[in-house]
């Protein structure tokens, strides 16, 4: 029997990316959930063999002006109380650290671009080994802390917590490792009003995803195949 992934998305733009073609490649059958037009309620917590949380450009804690959070943060509770493979992207990853009971809050600066992570000892021995002196895409305002019995496995500069493990079964990303550059100009029209306010230019972002979108597609590919093929099967 085939396994199964759920993926939850916030806005079209910010897809499965990178992710999807390593799903395939798995074995894996995948269903997408739009957040706030789908009923996030009717997803089982322990039902599909594996959940993916995806990036937004909405603040985690924003319940009140977005009342399909609360749905999704008991989905995601639910399923980390349970042992589920889960992982989350940018929004999705303050989303599993808030559920987790960790603080999620607006960081120093707003991170946007291409960058490296500074891997931990922890993140050296784990799938993020392969993004080692790898540019990858940041698109964030916000942070959390770290959660409790969490494993943090990168950092950057602005953002010590750029990646965390719960044991084998979940992994938070706060940086987009699953960004395919061949549709970054999907994210340059649907961030455009962010871009502007932080005083970024297009071009520079575009020129960047030309120039570092081949190498984090090799390396990501890996990250999530390899992290794929560590989860226990039921």
């Amino acid at each position: 029997m085939q396994p199964t992934a759920i993926a939850i998305r916030h806005v079209a733009f910010e897809g499965l990316g990178l992710i999807e073609p390593v799903l395939r490649s798995a074995g894996y059958t995948s269903r997408v959930y739009d957040a706030g037009v789908d009923d996030l309620r009717a997803i089982a917590p322990a039902g599909a063999d594996l959940l993916i949380v995806l990036g937004g450009p909405i603040n985690a804690c924003e319940d009140d002006r977005y009342p399909f959070l609360a749905d999704e943060l008991h989905l995601i509770a639910r399923r980390l109380q349970a042992g589920r493979p889960t992982l989350g992207i940018c929004l999705g990853a303050q989303l599993m650290a808030r559920a987790l009971g960790a603080r999620v809050h607006p960081g120093p600066a707003k991170e946007i671009g291409w960058a490296p992570l500074t891997l931990t000892e922890a993140g050296r021995a784990s799938p993020l080994a392969h993004l080692d002196g790898t540019a990858v895409l940041h698109w964030h305002g916000d942070t959390f802390d770290l959660p409790a019995g969490a494993a943090l496995l990168a950092s950057t500069n602005l953002c010590p917590h750029q990646a965390f493990a719960l044991g084998r079964h979940a992994l938070g990303l706060q940086f987009h490792g699953e960004a395919d550059a061949a549709e970054i100009e999907r994210w340059l029209i649907g961030h455009a009003c962010e871009i502007a306010a932080a005083g970024l230019d297009p071009r520079t972002l575009r020129a960047d995803s030309l120039r570092h979108g081949p190498g984090l597609r090799e390396a990501g590919a890996r990250v999530f195949a390899d992290w794929l093929a560590g989860l226990e099967r039921p």
